[in-house]
């Protein structure tokens, strides 16, 4: 009833859903902002160096994730959404969270974990190796490690959000594992861990400074493992910034 009387009296304008205009007014961050969620990767990065620290190998995947859980909180995060690990065949779905599954020797574990502190977003994904890994894994952590920069180095103002992307998946592809990249590569944060926009194919919004998404492609092979690798990215004036910064190397834990 209101909006067709405004129709009415003011027939020369237009009008849009709130729900499709303010993601996309949230998606450009100030400097403010930028600050805060780079002070909540570098929290993030933090609990990364200390659970790699801790044993895996006969603990269950709960266990490890309530202490991810703890660690975001003691680097100052208020809330925790979520501290996935996915081990072995677990780490073969994207979207396992944690189960009772005991860590082995031999295991690959995806820890993918975030939340909020001081009410702005962290998300990172690492995969790490209890004990030495295969040649095969190795092989697979490098293919999405180069995934990964190639998604970052496709990062720049003007380019489309698809743009991220392809970049990524070409690599994943081009290694011959393009069917076992089985989701998007990034999405945006910001006062919520997921918002737009959103780095998948079709999304052709372009990309501006100050917008700050995931780039995160990973290889899932049923059954077996997987790996993905994620940090947070801003678009600058020249390209690309990442918002976190731990190693992307392939990490052993016990």
């Amino acid at each position: 009833m209101h909006l067709l009387g405004l129709q009415r009296t003011l027939p020369g304008t237009s009008y849009a859903a709130l729900t499709d205009a303010l993601p996309m007014l949230r998606a450009v961050k100030d400097k403010a902002e930028l600050d805060l969620l780079a002070a909540a990767g570098a929290a993030a990065d933090q609990a990364f160096e200390e659970i790699r620290k801790l044993p895996f190998a006969g603990r269950r995947e709960s266990d490890v994730g309530r202490d991810l859980a703890g660690l975001l909180r003691r680097f100052g995060h208020e809330q925790v959404d979520f501290t996935i690990v996915g081990s072995g065949p677990n780490g073969a779905n994207p979207h396992h969270e944690v189960g009772d599954r005991e860590i082995r020797p031999g295991d690959m574990v995806v820890l993918d974990f975030g939340g909020l502190k001081d009410g702005y977003g962290s998300d990172t994904t690492r995969t790490v190796h209890v004990g030495e890994p295969t040649e095969e894994e190795r092989r697979v952590h490098d293919v999405v490690r180069a995934a990964q920069e190639a998604g970052y180095q496709a990062v720049r103002p003007g380019a489309a959000c698809q743009d991220v992307d392809r970049a990524a998946r070409a690599v994943i592809a081009d290694a011959g594992y393009g069917p076992y990249f089985i989701h998007r590569t990034g999405h945006g944060i910001g006062v919520t861990t997921h918002e737009p926009p959103y780095m998948i194919e079709g999304e052709e919004q372009p990309l501006v400074p100050g917008m700050c998404f995931s780039v995160e492609p990973g290889i899932y092979l049923p059954g077996r493992f997987g790996v993905r690798i994620e940090d947070i990215v801003t678009v600058t004036e020249d390209g690309g910034r990442r918002l976190n910064n731990t190693t992307r190397e392939m990490v052993t834990v016990d």
